[in-house]
């Protein structure tokens, strides 16, 4: 069952960002910024298109979902977002564990990705299965995503975020390695490393990050992110920010101010264009 969405008011905003601060801090400190993303992923990944079933809802709160095997661990990450959510409990825990992920790209050097609150919590799961079997291939991660209605760009740029972290024995039955050599840094090098092969065995090779590069379609892309890290952060941006509003539509009061932000922003622009302009007239008369 789903509760009611926030009423995304000035106030609402206001603990939304003293929320981002909390976390900021919280991420920092604890050095949690893998986990953190993989708790906004697990949470927005279970989103089903076709049954709008799923999705970033909160719901990986729940027992029922947290126990799921793709989920062990990340009660870790639930627990640490407690502390945030005590002292800001009107955010929900939809967008708070949302912000949490972004904050986590943000902290360790990632690109800035717009954050719209106004997710509503459920208190109803999906049924185990909806998330990516690192064992499997490219058809694997193509039943999952397109599930979604994501995009073979999305699965690629998305991969790329596992540029933080590294596996835990004890919760993935993969080896202890980290996937690049400095796992607490959002850049390029998880692609940089992925068609390296099996050069490095100190770092993490997966069957899902081995399908990158046996299919031309995903190869394209994991070529043009190890080349062009600019690319990769502008995708990943779109990416990541599409995963995070599935089945979420920000509320048009939001998107009002968002408009009138840029607006007042332009006229900002346009007036000290038009002061330059004027300034460097009466600068030539005088010269003159």
């Amino acid at each position: 069952m789903a509760a009611a969405a926030p009423v995304v008011d000035e106030q609402y905003l206001k603990e939304i960002e003293k929320a981002r601060r909390d976390l900021r801090a919280l991420i920092s400190s604890k050095n949690c910024a893998p986990i953190m993303l993989r708790l906004a992923w697990h949470d927005a990944g279970t989103y089903d298109a076709k049954t709008k079933t799923g999705g970033p809802n909160g719901s990986i709160r729940n027992e029922e979902e947290y126990k799921h095997g793709a989920n062990s661990g990340l009660k870790i990450a639930i627990d640490l977002c407690e502390e945030v959510k005590a002292k800001h409990p009107r955010v929900t825990y939809a967008d708070l564990y949302q912000l949490a992920g972004v904050v986590a790209v943000e902290v360790t050097g990632g690109p800035t990705i717009d954050f719209a609150p106004g997710r509503k919590d459920s208190n109803v799961s999906p049924d185990e299965g909806r998330l990516p079997d690192a064992k499997q291939g490219p058809s694997h991660l193509r039943d999952v995503f397109y599930r979604m209605g994501l995009s073979d760009k999305d699965i690629v740029a998305l991969s790329g975020g596992h540029t933080l972290g590294k596996a835990h024995p004890e919760r993935s039955g993969f080896d202890a390695k980290p996937w690049t050599r400095d796992p607490l840094k959002f850049d390029n090098s998880y692609f940089v490393e992925v068609l390296k092969g099996d050069s490095d065995e100190m770092l993490l090779k997966l069957p899902t990050d081995t399908a990158l590069l046996d299919d031309p379609s995903f190869r394209f892309y994991v070529e043009l992110y190890a080349e062009d890290e600019e690319a990769f952060f502008k995708d990943y941006v779109e990416s990541h920010k599409k995963l995070s509003e599935l089945g979420f539509t920000p509320p048009s009061s939001l998107k009002s101010k968002n408009a009138a932000a840029l607006l007042a922003q332009s006229a900002v622009g346009v007036a000290v264009a038009a002061s330059v302009v004027i300034l460097s007239y009466f600068y030539e008369i005088n010269r003159k």
